[in-house]
């Protein structure tokens, strides 16, 4: 009894040249016919399969995607994953990457560009098929993203991008957005609005302070610009900007800040400081978070389409390495925001 069990244990493996032999083909219509090759015709793959489901062959999917110099993988860097933003983005592609049976391997950068290079250069080694990245704060070099454009692997940057040959790039038209953003706290009657960013290394951050510019000298004659830079959008750095507020010459009656998370911390020590919001102050954040319907007042907000962006991001790369589109061409994709109306900015 046992050594019949053993005998089973050890059962020879069926092999694509057990196939062929019993099919009388060769064994490489054997591995094209089960890796679905269209220059086989349909009857002899479904002998193929036939043959195959009978013998009990399995087929190593492991050593099949060595053989074509493909992983099935996908390899996402993003800043940090503890944003809610950047959740439904990563959402958005790992529905689109799954549904098409790929998998996600997702590293974050930290905002540190050294970190980033690490997590690309781990990403290569690991054989991924393609690259989504948004870019660290403290990004200035991008040669290592060189193994990926020289070998002509897929390369997408999404949110926070740069413009690098072939290589495209998804994300909304933040100089329109911080420009209604603005144009609406002065339609509230504000006269003095500041901007709160996390610098403008980024492009995303650098081109809604432009908008802002921008609505300022369009809309107001007495409105100068007042750019107020956090080192990140933590609860700590909130205080900084009540603190600039209170010491500001003109009282400040409008903020427009580049971070929902932010702007929230901003209301909570100003009504903590004893200002009235939106009466004495009115503010407006970026993206749409969860957090925006959570503060009281409610935080009026850019809306951001994370999700949508991160479909979009998943359904380019698939496109281009099934052959069906050269992303390479794309350039630029560039989605809708709109501007969500709450009780903090309102009269």
């Amino acid at each position: 009894m046992l050594r019949t069990i053993a005998q089973g244990f050890l059962k020879k493996k069926t092999t694509i040249y057990d196939l062929a032999k019993k099919l009388g083909v060769s064994p490489a219509t054997i591995s094209r016919s089960l890796n679905d090759h269209p220059s086989i015709s349909i009857k002899t793959k479904e002998k193929v399969l036939q043959a195959a489901k009978e013998t009990g062959y399995r087929i190593n999917k492991f050593a099949s995607n060595l053989s074509l110099q493909k992983s099935n993988t996908i390899g996402v860097i993003v800043p940090r994953l503890n944003s809610d933003f950047m959740s439904t983005v990563l959402s958005g592609i790992e529905k689109i990457a799954n549904n098409a049976g790929y998998n996600l391997i997702i590293s974050q950068s930290l905002e540190q560009e050294a970190k980033e290079k690490f997590n690309t250069k781990t990403l290569f080694e690991s054989g991924v098929d393609a690259l989504l990245v948004s870019l660290a704060n403290e990004t200035k070099n991008y040669e290592h993203f060189a193994t990926f454009t020289e070998r002509k692997i897929p390369l997408l940057f999404f949110d926070r991008v740069v413009d690098l040959p072939n290589c495209p790039t998804i994300i909304i038209d933040n100089e329109a957005a911080g420009y209604q953003a603005t144009e609406h706290l002065i339609k509230q009657g504000c006269e003095n609005i500041i901007h709160v960013s996390s610098g403008l290394n980024r492009s995303v951050y650098k081109l809604r302070y432009s908008g802002y510019k921008k609505a300022l000298k369009e809309f107001s004659t007495y409105n100068r610009e007042q750019l107020v830079e956090v080192g990140n959008f933590s609860q700590a750095e909130a205080q900084k900007v009540v603190d600039y507020i209170q010491s500001s010459k003109q009282p400040v009656d409008g903020v427009f800040v580049s971070n929902d998370n932010l702007a929230v911390y901003i209301i909570k020590a100003l009504l903590k400081a004893g200002y009235k919001i939106p009466d004495q102050i009115k503010i407006i954040g970026f993206n749409n978070d969860p957090v925006t319907q959570v503060i009281s007042p409610e935080l009026s907000t850019i809306d951001y389409p994370g999700y949508k962006m991160g479909k979009l991001a998943g359904q380019s790369i698939l496109s281009h390495l099934n052959g069906s589109i050269n992303i390479e061409s794309a350039d630029q994709i560039i989605l809708k925001h709109e501007l969500i109306i709450r009780e903090s900015s309102q009269k």
